[in-house]
């Protein structure tokens, strides 16, 4: 048994205690050594296994004490009930509400919940700024000179390099790099859309997504979305007859946060490349997942070069 295998399982069977409250709020854990004994393996293996079931909340550490299970080990999160939108087409209408959020990016007493920003506390500002500026030495022209419109040959091909996900699916030449994600959305978008098109989208959705569709012109369809398991492709099927696009974010939606399934997945790529509808994926949050393997994208079941 690997050793990563290991620790899971050590962790896995705290886990169930504290869940089934055998351990109890409060209750001290036996120590790293004793648990290293207990199942023969290293003390590293038995750390990883504390620091997993650290970053559940489970358990807290005590200094000079020892491992206690912690008092948010108990509590239990409601999940959003289903989205339950008028599934039609609609022009999209402007929000006040998006303005009255980015007036407010200026105050320094607000905590920006509404962004996904991090504190620039928490960023290792002085590490960034100096590998910024070892980065542009050593361009061409110290970063002056034109770049291809596709973008940097180099980034694009280690961009392909570390796309280990898609099982080597594509190359520097299936990639252009953009200002940032919505650049890249609208991007998609004007290549597959004209004003007037109906494009499918989640509900609740990200806000920049409707503000690119009414730019464009484009009307929208909202989908009932499952707070775990992402958009209801039941409900796209009755519809699909009216929709020129998909936008979805199928790992880690914004705002639920929903997994699709990779059963799910497939089966949303083979709907959409029967009907010859691209599907424009935005998978920015797929790195920051909790396991052992990163969910893949639905850009790795396309073999119809559908998804975008």
């Amino acid at each position: 048994m690997t050793k990563e295998i290991l620790y899971i399982k050590i962790a896995k069977i705290l886990e169930d205690q504290i869940l089934s409250e055998t351990l109890r709020i409060g209750d001290k854990l036996p120590s790293i050594r004793s648990v290293q004994k207990i199942y023969d393996v290293s003390l590293n293996t038995v750390k990883l296994a504390f620091l997993e079931l650290e970053s559940k909340s489970l358990i807290e550490s005590r200094p000079k004490s020892g491992y206690y299970v912690s008092k948010t080990s108990q509590r239990k999160f409601a999940l959003p009930s289903i989205s339950k939108p008028e599934v039609s087409d609609k022009e999209c209408e402007p929000e006040d509400l998006i303005s009255k959020v980015f007036n407010t990016l200026h105050y320094k007493n607000i905590r920006q919940f509404s962004l996904g920003v991090p504190d620039p506390s928490l960023l290792p500002i002085a590490k960034l700024n100096k590998g910024v500026i070892k980065t542009i030495r050593n361009l061409e022209g110290s970063g002056t000179a034109y770049e291809p419109l596709e973008g940097s040959l180099n980034l694009r091909r280690n961009i392909a390099k570390w796309s280990l996900v898609l099982e080597g699916k594509i190359t520097e030449d299936d990639l252009v790099t953009t200002s940032g994600a919505m650049n890249a959305i609208f991007n998609c978008l004007m290549a597959v859309t004209k004003r007037g098109d109906t494009i499918a989208i989640e509900s609740p959705v990200y806000f920049g997504i409707i503000q690119i569709a009414k730019a464009m012109g484009l009307n929208v369809i909202e989908l009932p979305t499952h707070p775990v398991t992402g958009v209801d492709i039941d409900a796209l099927r009755k519809i699909i007859h009216k929709v020129d696009a998909c936008c979805f974010i199928s790992n880690f939606s914004n705002p639920l946060g929903s997994l699709m399934p990779e059963e799910r997945k497939k089966e949303l790529v083979e709907l959409l490349t029967y009907h010859n509808i691209p599907l424009i994926e935005d998978d920015l949050y797929g790195n920051l997942f909790f396991g052992t393997s990163r969910p893949k994208p639905c850009k790795a079941f396309d073999e119809a070069g559908i998804v975008m």
